[in-house]
């Protein structure tokens, strides 16, 4: 069975969302994409990010990409699910440390700063970085600790 992978967006992300989309497809990934479609009109980060974080959080999907304008407050929403780990990333060395490091299990990108050629190779990294485990896996466990 593929690894499902969350998608959302703003109206900033919908071209860039489609084009990962495509590419993660392309590759095998079951893709479930929460909208929006179209970038005809503006709507609410939130209201698409939230889902696509929680299904991370219930563990209906492995990872998620979240993209709106900055990246940033598709990133807050998803870092509100307990067991949510989402990282703002715009180069391919920070993805593999928020792999390596942190287990992020999901990715905020930046739909005004970043196209698909860029921002493809970020996404691959993410992908294929293990996580390093050891003491990192302490931290991780520290932070779930302290914000209970």
């Amino acid at each position: 069975m593929p690894q499902t992978i969350s998608m959302a967006s703003d109206h900033r992300g919908v071209s860039l969302k489609a084009a990962l989309r495509g590419k993660l497809e392309a590759l095998g990934y079951a893709v479930h994409d929460f909208g929006p479609m179209t970038e005809a009109e503006a709507v609410d980060y939130a209201d698409y990010a939230a889902p696509a974080a929680r299904a991370v959080a219930e563990g209906k999907a492995a990872r998620g990409i979240v993209i709106c304008g900055t990246g940033l407050g598709v990133m807050y929403t998803a870092n509100r699910f307990r067991g949510v780990r989402a990282a703002l990333v715009a180069d391919v060395e920070t993805a593999k440390l928020a792999r390596e490091h942190n287990d992020a299990n999901m990715l905020a990108l930046s739909g005004n700063r970043l196209d698909f050629a860029t921002a493809w190779p970020i996404v691959e990294a993410w992908l294929a970085t293990p996580f390093a485990g050891g003491r990192h896996q302490r931290r991780i466990e520290k932070i779930d600790e302290l914000t209970q």
